[in-house]
């Protein structure tokens, strides 16, 4: 019998002599580290470090005043019977369902448009982008308050053609659909990642659609968006992530209290509320932890639906 059949008989594998390091090798490999640290020390420090404590936290009962006190499930618990947790999942699970799919259709639509080479093509791409950059600032919430609010710009326009408007904001059954109108007008950065899908296909797929007689819809619809499936999924689970997690617009437009009659109360609003304004920070923990749980449920559903509708090359 064979060294190597004995050594598989015995359940080992054979192993390769290594070559002792030199002293270059060496210092390269201390040099990796070193570029390295930064990224390492991050992880550890400001990722893995606080999800630990975090967790920790989730099962006490804690405040920035007292040391963490042991409860086990208890705040777990009490997410059963808060009726405000309710709310903020329902809020924030309309607020995802409606907006992300019609971000995602608005910037498809536009990345159409601007593919078809159109002149000052850049400053076009340009301008449709700057929204995603700074839609979840301070600023463009305050500016949307301007615009949504009693004396906005939309009622000023509405009232040019003799329509009586409302404080938008200020209307439990029209407040969510104003943030969802911001989060959809910052389609930029699916629009850039769709636009660059689009110049990957091959012109000859068309002229072959074309050839058989199919019409523009028919060509979108049996050419474009398949190949393009990948890319949909793609910005669909990163937009989705980013709904879940809006904070800044519900923030300042409420005034940070979920008004009016908790219609826009997001998920991650009513946590800040606990954490930093009652001080709840165990609970808080514990409904980060649930958060968390939430986007980890609908993006496997998203990968295991996604074998039914998404197609590779292969």
């Amino acid at each position: 019998m064979s060294a190597i059949g004995e050594l598989a008989r015995m359940g080992r594998r054979p192993t390769r002599d290594r070559r002792p390091l030199s002293a270059r090798d060496k210092k390269e490999e201390r040099a990796g580290f070193a570029f390295l640290s930064p990224w390492l020390v991050g992880l550890f420090v400001i990722t893995i470090g606080p999800m630990a404590a975090s967790l920790y936290l989730s099962f006490t009962d804690y405040s920035f005043l007292d040391s963490p006190e042991w409860i086990g499930l208890e705040n777990y618990q009490r997410l059963f019977s808060d009726t405000r947790f309710h709310q903020a999942i329902g809020v924030t699970f309309r607020y995802v369902i409606v907006s992300v799919p019609l971000q995602l259709v608005v910037a498809l639509l536009v990345a159409i448009v601007l593919d078809r080479g159109i002149r000052g093509l850049a400053l076009y791409r340009s301008a449709f982008y700057l929204p995603s950059l700074i839609g979840g600032s301070v600023a463009i919430a305050i500016l949307w308050r301007q615009i949504f609010g009693a004396d906005g710009l939309v009622n000023w326009a509405l009232a040019l053609i003799g329509i009586e408007g409302r404080s938008w904001i200020a209307n439990p059954d029209t407040a969510l659909g104003t943030l969802i109108v911001l989060n959809v007008w910052t389609f930029g950065a699916p629009m850039i990642i769709f636009l660059a899908g689009l110049r990957q296909i091959p012109a000859m797929y068309y002229e072959a659609a074309g050839v058989d007689g199919a019409g523009v819809l028919r060509r979108f619809w049996n050419v474009t968006v398949p190949i393009l499936t990948p890319i949909i999924f793609f910005n669909l689970i990163l937009q989705l992530i980013g709904a879940f997690q809006a904070f800044t617009q519900a923030f300042i437009i409420s005034g940070g209290s979920g008004a009016p009659s908790d219609s826009t109360l997001f998920y991650t609003l009513y946590l800040y509320m606990e954490g930093f304004g009652n001080f709840s920070m165990g609970y808080a923990s514990a409904m980060a932890w649930v958060l968390v749980v939430i986007i980890g449920a609908f993006t496997l559903i998203n990968f295991i639906a996604s074998k039914y509708w998404v197609f590779y090359d292969d």
